[in-house]
């Protein structure tokens, strides 16, 4: 099957409810994107792709248990769904980096110390959320752990990311400036992935579905480096998954959807859509920035560095700015090889951002 770039990305605005945007809540967004970065604009992201939003939906959705705040790709915190993000933070905890000679040295704790550490930790939590540091002061009230105290509030949260990854913790309301953390198995929506090889099957079809077409250099991108699942396990679940894929040509290009997704791509009709949206969106962490499709590569460098994106077409086109509720685009150089976007079509789109900024 061949189709065009413009197919793709067309398709793929679909597929990530920007074009058409979408009428889904909160968190079948979040489920459709797989994973929203909590330190850019999330609110934003997720408003964007819903035709009828209200402001503090996201938060809504994270102090009803809908979404989950988690550190999850790259090691940073992440909002997921309860079912998905156990996927996630099932291969995030493969790599079992507790367990390696520089933490067992530093932290003082032998890989048989985690499960009873682990219980210390949830019945910790299990009355109500803590700081770090209370979290830190309640763990060593136990004197096998009461080393440990200054690792639990050390601001890098080096020594937190192990009890997230393995299901036992989220972050939870924060105070202030100072984040909390939560129980997270008393979340009824929560779902743990035991199984390794189930939980990559799950994270691999999701990415190929919300993301393809893709290469299984971008899923090694995706899971294999931002997961830390390792490029071997990411390899070894395509080839078990290989009847549930189509490998499609776009000019020329050899690439990968899920089978079922393979007819509706095909139909697809290139687009000329202008979307403004935040910086870090996941329009281009998923595919990667180094994606020269989705973001050219003069201009790689401003994308990557948390620039606000003007896209047509599914091409990073530009920047934005937003000043008094005013929305002023900068558009890319014309030889860099960026579309443009007729005056009409941007002016609709940039009043309907505004209308969120205010």
């Amino acid at each position: 099957m061949r189709v065009t770039w413009p197919q793709a990305l067309a398709w793929r605005l679909r597929r990530q409810l920007l074009d058409p945007v979408g009428d889904q809540p909160v968190d079948d967004v979040v489920r459709r994107l797989g994973a929203v970065p909590a330190a850019a604009e999330p609110e934003l992201a997720v408003r964007l792709r819903q035709t009828a939003s209200q402001p503090g939906e996201v938060a809504r959705a994270l102090a009803d248990g809908e979404l989950i705040a988690v550190y999850a790709f790259r090691g940073a915190t992440h909002l997921v769904t309860p079912e998905d993000g156990g996927a996630y933070l099932a291969l995030r905890a493969a790599g079992r980096m507790w367990e390696r000679a520089t933490w067992r040295e530093y932290y003082r704790l032998e890989p048989a110390d985690w499960p009873r550490l682990r219980e210390v930790v949830r019945d910790a939590l299990t009355d109500s959320s803590l700081t770090r540091a209370e979290l830190g002061g309640v763990v060593a009230r136990d004197p096998a752990y009461a080393h440990l105290r200054d690792a639990f509030a050390d601001p890098s949260h080096t020594f937190l990311k192990p009890f997230v990854w393995q299901g036992d913790m989220s972050f939870g309301p924060s105070r202030g400036q100072e984040p909390t953390f939560q129980r997270l198995d008393t979340n009824p929506r929560w779902r743990p992935w035991p199984d390794l090889d189930e939980a990559g099957h799950h994270a691999l079809l999701h990415y190929i579905g919300a993301y393809g077409p893709v290469t299984p250099a971008q899923a090694h991108y995706w899971l294999g480096e931002g997961l830390g699942a390792g490029r071997a396990r990411v390899r070894r679940w395509w080839d078990e998954l290989t009847d549930r894929l189509a490998e499609v040509d776009v000019d020329g290009e050899p690439a990968t959807v899920l089978r079922e997704h393979a007819d509706d791509l095909a139909a697809s009709e290139p687009t000329t859509s202008v979307r403004l949206l935040p910086g870090h969106d996941q329009w281009v962490l998923g595919p990667g920035t180094a994606d020269p499709h989705v973001v050219p590569p003069a201009h790689r460098r401003v994308v990557s560095g948390g620039a606000n994106l003007v896209v047509v077409g599914g091409v990073v086109a530009g920047t934005w700015t937003a000043s008094s509720g005013e929305v002023v685009v900068s558009w890319f150089d014309d030889d860099a090889g960026s579309p443009s976007a007729p005056r009409d079509v941007l002016a609709v789109e940039a009043e309907r951002l505004a209308s969120f900024l205010v």
